[in-house]
């Protein structure tokens, strides 16, 4: 078994979260909407998350859509809920974004349709990316090696932890 580190708790998960709630807050203050829309399954998590804390803390009304893509072969990548994207302010969330691969063919999806800006949140960011995607909303920014790998556990609908293995 590999050996885990733990590198966010659900404490800090909870406060990071919140902060990157403020952050997409002040980042679109002068929109009446934003969409969320979440990688199934942990991505979609995070995402539910954020919205609970936005609408806690403003009056950003915000709409929460799916996207569906296998990790492994990105290319069969869909919006599962269907919702008019035009002109409007998207934010993908993930639980972490590390090659830029997943991150990359989930905006893709979104090229089609005419959005206002796309922007991306994910709890975790490590700093190898392959493809040009930059992360603008993150929890915490990590250095690892290729081989590390980074688990974040969701249970009950809650960031339970996070971990380096």
């Amino acid at each position: 078994m590999p050996v885990q580190t733990q590198i966010i708790d659900s404490k800090q998960a909870e406060t990071k979260l919140n902060r990157i709630a403020y952050e997409i807050v002040e980042n679109n203050i002068t929109e009446s909407e934003i969409v969320l829309a979440g990688i199934v399954d942990r991505g979609l998590s995070i995402a539910k998350l954020l919205k609970k804390n936005i609408e806690a803390i403003s009056e950003l009304r915000v709409e929460l859509i799916s996207i569906k893509i296998d990790k492994n072969n990105p290319v069969d990548a869909a919006i599962v809920d269907d919702f008019t994207l035009d002109n409007k302010v998207i934010i993908l969330v993930d639980d972490v974004a590390n090659s830029g691969c997943t991150l990359l063919y989930a905006t893709r999806l979104f090229l089609e349709t005419l959005p206002r800006k796309i922007q991306i949140a994910v709890l975790v960011d490590r700093k190898h990316k392959r493809f040009p995607i930059t992360v603008d909303y993150i929890g915490l920014m990590l250095s690892t090696t290729l081989q590390d790998h980074i688990h974040v556990e969701i249970k009950q609908g809650k960031v339970k932890s996070s971990y380096l293995e």
